[in-house]
């Protein structure tokens, strides 16, 4: 790497389908919001030829058309495929939004990925998050690397980053991160910042020039080796360290020159198996430029160092059935195993799929199964259809480019899928298969909302099951007790596109609405009830009467109905009709309108009358008598109550606990987890976490997740109890 001398590839820079798995690498980039993610793409893509100076391809496109509402919300808000060309090998760049209310688009560019870039900002450092997520890469063996940006900020120091990086990153093992380029930079500036023109290759000892817009490569002067005889010691004893040849590091400490090319390759294996990580440095090209600073440097490691498809195992694979099949890694003559790992919308074409194919061929006008289970607590309902494929195409921001196939370990688009959705799999119709899926975040933040008019009331069940069917972090409740359609989202930006995209793709206006609680309601202590319905107005008329008393019982008991009715005073026929009408009435509540549970109803006495009783007459009369009972009862009002599961840092326990305590929360027991965190375990009531994925994100400064589990209902405090009910009765 950096020993390679490159020309501007121009059109063959412009991928498209690949013709074997060797031949592709599926690259996914992280890091945090305005890291500058996007940009690296757009020169990475200006570099290897995708694209002219001024950021388009011939026929219109530029790599940045991915999204109106990213246009207008000035970041990324969904994953985006570029794929590019370089060296003969085709690049999939799976651009990643960095904000945390969009993880589940990174999970879907990891899932498809087999290598990821790690960018930071110079200007930023390391946040929280992007370590939550290199320890996610770490835990399933990913290929990493990182990426320096916003060099060209005043207070940007390349080495001081990669300090930064060896102790965010490194772990026990510090020396695993090291940079292969350390930058060159001008003369200083009236504020004192010198600009980075150049690379240094520490392997190659060679200057790499980007001053005059392209990569110029040179020898270095005298001056030059001196400044990177550490760090190029270090890097070389980093590479052996994590050579195969574990003869090397003897041979080198005894005073063994090892060649570059010796070098080079154990570099590129160990980077490809994921034990290290690589830094470099990169910048977008400057105005009329073709290539960006360290864009060459990093097609390189690309092409070269991380791992092909045929190298990343395949996620387990199970018959419909759930029967565990073997599959041959990666191999396009094998049964199709195909995933879409993302859904998107379009005006004019429709549902557009965005496919990952682990094995097999997939190709145009071919009948293939759609498989998707596991995401009914969601809102979707599991399905095993026989679909055909359209047209197939690569993307490239807006545009479309057709293909005829698609092998295992490539991406590409499929359009007018009816029924899959992201996380489904595609195989053959003759060999169903499953793959498993991909673990994602659990929406916490309610969002309820209403149409703002007739024809939007139209029109809203369709788009929320299109905004449900695309994203998979997202789930959609219709609250039985509440009577309320609640969406629940990541965070105030995810609720915020989900939106947007309901009025922007659906044409759906809707409201936002308070998100309530389901309460209910119990006796506080015993009374009795008379209900009484006599009805008289010629012919067949009405007539129940019944005595019952109500008794509060343990919490989790529910309605218990019990009869002591002696004598026949109410017949053995009517009995069942009022414990209908009790349910009934207990199910509509007796006092703020939230259902009543946890009593005894025991019913005592009554009349009948033997041509005017009847089934419907002893219903109401039941209701009637336990309304009548809680007008002269004490009626408590119960919230529900969820344990919640906080894994947050050492150094935010304190706070985290603290304000647990302020949300009225019960601290169960905390635990040790590994990477310096702790596992907070408490019982909060629900009416106080609305918005604690909001609130704990602040806390924590986005390291910390939670989660929540409904446990019980039990008595709210008697002044928030009142509020409620002035809720209630202002409403």
């Amino acid at each position: 790497m950096g020993d390679k001398a490159h020309t501007h590839p121009g059109a063959a820079g412009r991928a498209q389908a690949a013709d074997h798995p060797t031949s592709v690498r599926n690259v996914v980039l992280v890091g945090h919001s305005g890291s500058g993610k996007t940009t690296l793409v757009e020169a990475l893509a200006l570099t290897a030829g995708a694209v002219n100076r001024a950021g388009r391809v011939e026929d219109g496109g530029t790599v940045s058309d991915y999204d109106d509402i990213e246009h207008r919300q000035q970041r990324s808000v969904q994953l985006s495929l570029v794929p590019v060309e370089w060296d003969g090998i085709k690049i999939n760049l799976l651009d990643t939004p960095g904000y945390a209310d969009f993880v589940g688009e990174l999970r879907a560019g990891l899932r498809a990925a087999d290598a990821a870039l790690f960018v930071v900002s110079a200007s930023d450092g390391v946040d929280g998050s992007t370590r939550m997520v290199w320890d996610e890469c770490a835990a399933v063996g990913m290929p990493r690397a990182i990426v320096v940006t916003h060099l060209e900020a005043a207070r940007a120091d390349f080495q001081e980053m990669t300090r930064v990086c060896a102790e965010a990153f490194g772990g026990d093992d510090p020396d695993a991160v090291l940079p292969l380029y350390l930058p060159l930079h001008g003369p200083a500036g009236p504020d004192g910042h010198a600009p980075v023109h150049g690379l240094i290759g520490l392997l190659s000892q060679k200057l790499f020039d980007y001053s005059g817009g392209e990569r110029k490569e040179s020898e270095p002067g005298a001056g030059h080796l001196p400044l990177i005889e550490e760090a190029r010691g270090r890097l070389i004893e980093g590479i052996i360290a994590e050579s195969e040849d574990e003869t090397l590091m003897d041979r080198y400490l005894g005073g063994e020159q090892v060649d570059v090319k010796t070098l080079v390759e154990d570099l590129e294996r160990a980077v490809a198996r994921g034990v290290f990580f690589p830094v470099l440095a990169a910048a977008p090209a400057a105005e009329g430029a073709r290539q960006g600073l360290g864009t060459v440097e990093l097609l390189e490691l690309i092409t070269r160092g991380f791992p092909t498809p045929l190298e990343r195992g395949t996620p387990n694979v199970t018959s419909i059935d759930g029967r565990p099949r073997e599959l041959e890694p990666c191999d396009p003559d094998a049964p199709l195993v195909a995933e879409v790992v993302k859904t998107s919308s379009d005006p004019y074409v429709g549902r557009i799929s965005l496919i990952r194919v682990f094995s097999g061929t997939l190709r145009a006008d071919q009948t293939v199964h759609v498989s998707g289970h596991g995401l009914t607590d969601r809102g979707h309902e599991d399905h095993d259809v026989d679909e055909r494929i359209g047209a197939l195409s690569t993307p490239f921001g807006k545009l479309q480019r057709p293909v005829s196939h698609v092998i295992a370990g490539d991406l590409a688009c499929v359009a007018k899928l009816g029924r899959a959705e992201t996380g489904d799999t595609l195989s053959a119709k003759d060999d169903p298969l499953l793959m498993e899926a991909w673990e994602m975040p659990d929406p916490l933040l309610p969002l309820a909302i209403e149409a703002h008019s007739k024809p939007d009331e139209d029109k809203l069940s369709q788009g929320l099951s299109r905004l449900v069917a695309e994203d998979p972090t997202m789930r959609l409740e219709q609250n039985q007790d509440t009577h309320q359609v609640v969406l629940w989202c990541l965070g105030e930006a995810h609720a915020d596109v989900a939106l947007e995209r309901l009025r922007s793709r659906y044409g759906v206006q809707v409201d936002v609405v308070a998100h309530r609680v389901p309460l209910r309601e119990t006796f506080g202590d015993r009374a009795a009830g008379r209900g009484r319905h006599v009805k008289q107005s010629g012919g067949h008329g009405q007539f129940a009467i019944c005595e019952i008393e109500v008794e509060p019982l343990p919490g989790g008991s529910g309605i218990e109905f019990v009869d002591k009715v002696v004598g026949g005073s109410v017949p053995r026929q009517f009995i069942p009709s009022v414990e209908k009408g009790v349910r009934a009435q207990a199910a509509k509540g007796v006092a703020a309108g939230h259902p009543l549970i946890d009593v005894r109803v025991t019913l005592l006495d009554g009349k009948a009358h033997s041509v005017d009783s009847s089934d419907a007459a002893f219903q109401t009369a039941g209701a009637l008598a336990l309304r009548e009972a809680a007008a002269d009862a004490r009626i408590n009002l119960l919230e529900p109550v969820a344990e919640v599961s906080v894994l947050v840092g050492d150094d935010y326990v304190g706070t985290v606990m603290s304000d647990l305590s302020g949300r009225r929360g019960r601290v169960l027991g905390t635990e040790q987890s590994a990477g310096g965190r702790t596992l907070i375990r408490a019982e909060v009531p629900e009416i106080e976490i609305g918005r604690y994925s909001v609130d704990l994100r602040s806390l924590s400064h986005g390291t910390a997740r939670f989660s929540r589990r409904y446990v019980r209902h039990e008595p709210m405090p008697p002044q928030i109890a009142e509020r409620a009910r002035e809720e209630v009765r202002s409403a």
